[in-house]
Order: C-alpha cells, then structure tokens, then sequence
C-alpha cells in the first residue's frame, strides 16, 4: 500500500476526523484487513492520544514502546486489528481492540496477562500431516484435529500457546463483530446451515432474539465472556 491515503476514503471503521485533513497514514499489508485492523499510528496518536502528532508518535513507536500481543512493533505503519493486546509496559496499560455498536474499532482496557481470543477460520493439512489452525489475524499453529472451524483459541502471548478451547454451538457466548448488531453480545441459540451459495446464520439471544451472519460470530465464553466486557 501507499504511505498514506486519502482521509474520506479510508476504512468507516477507523475512528479518525474525515475532513480534518486530506491525508492520513496508509497501512502495510499485513495479518488484518484494512476493515478490521488501523496503522498502530493511529492507535497512537488518535486513540490512545499519547502522541501529540504523527512524529511524537512515530518516536514512541520506534522506540519499542508498543506490544502488540507481547511483541515490540516498531513500525507505525504496523497494522493491529480485532482481538489484539496492545500494552504500554510504562504505564502498565493493556487493552484489546474491539468494535463499537457503529462498526468503528475502540480500545477496551484489559488486565495484565489478558490472553488472546483467535477465532479458527479454517484449518489445513501440512508437511508430515500436522494439522494447521488458521486463525482470523492471519497467523497459524499447529494443533491437534480436535479444533473446528470458527471455534475460538485462548492464546498466551507472545509464545502463542492453546490454553483453552471454546467451541462454536448452541449456549455458549458470542460478540458480534460485523453488521448491525457489531459490539453486541448474546447466547448463541442455533446454527442454521444455508443450501447453496447463500452464508449460514445464527440465531442469538440477549435482551431481545435476532439471526446474523455466521462471519460476524466470535465465540467469547462459555457461561461467562473471556474478554472484560464494559457496557
């Protein structure tokens, strides 16, 4: 991609000003898409606000001072998305970047050692038969065949180990991350499995019962959410 890119034309789920200025910072390829991830200058500079401008922030960047998922970034073009930790070591500061009821990314504040949810989107056979877990960040690891497409990992952060399983079926919790019913989040009551070319849907359940788009379900918890939820 380009370094920048103009502000009207980016991502509606970057919670930047569209005519503060013509341009912004341009993120690189990398584990998120551009819908569901923000250069970690912005992260910075627009939601953090520790920067004054995009230089002060380009420094703290440099400088090592952002992790991403228990790893230095020191590239402010760096794209970090949905689900990720992102911790300030100085202040002591974590949190995991979510989407708001308007589809726009938001910073939720975390504990320490918050581990990271990683929903499985598909899975494939390597070298010597291991089993491949590909995830929604773009990143992999080798499991066992236990795990089903769109079940959620718990990860350990930054050795990226499996330290629970939470399956994708009826009971269990879900925080939807994509239409018109992003942020919220309900019990899923069914799967229903669409002939054809059509997507599947799931029917959840919170104050009131609604079916979305399976794409847009991300398994949180069993009987009680994973995450730290703040309505």
């Amino acid at each position: 991609m380009g370094r920048h890119q103009k502000r009207i034309s980016a991502p509606t789920s970057w919670p930047i000003q569209k005519k503060m200025n013509k341009w912004v910072v341009g993120a690189n390829a990398g584990s998120h898409s551009m819908e569901t991830g923000i250069p970690l200058l912005l992260v910075v500079r627009d939601m953090l606000k520790i920067a004054n401008n995009a230089r002060e922030a380009r420094k703290i960047i440099h400088d090592g001072s952002i992790l991403v998922d228990g790893v230095a970034r020191k590239d402010y073009k760096y794209i970090t998305g949905l689900f990720d930790i992102i911790s300030i070591p100085a202040f002591d500061e974590h949190y995991r970047v979510l989407l708001d009821s308007r589809n726009r990314l938001k910073l939720q504040k975390e504990d320490a050692g918050a581990l990271k949810l990683c929903r499985i989107n598909n899975k494939t056979i390597v070298k010597n038969g291991a089993v491949q877990l590909n995830l929604h960040d773009g990143s992999n690891i080798i499991a066992s065949n236990d795990y089903k497409a769109f079940d959620t990992v718990m990860l350990s952060t930054p050795d990226k180990k499996i330290t629970r399983h939470i399956q994708r079926t009826a009971g269990n919790l879900a925080m939807i991350v994509g239409g018109k019913h992003s942020g919220e989040i309900g019990t899923i009551k069914h799967i229903r499995k669409v002939a054809g070319s059509g997507k599947n849907m799931i029917g959840m359940s919170n104050d009131r019962e609604f079916e979305t788009i399976a794409d847009y379900v991300f398994v949180i918890g069993e009987s009680t959410p994973e995450i730290r939820v703040v309505k």
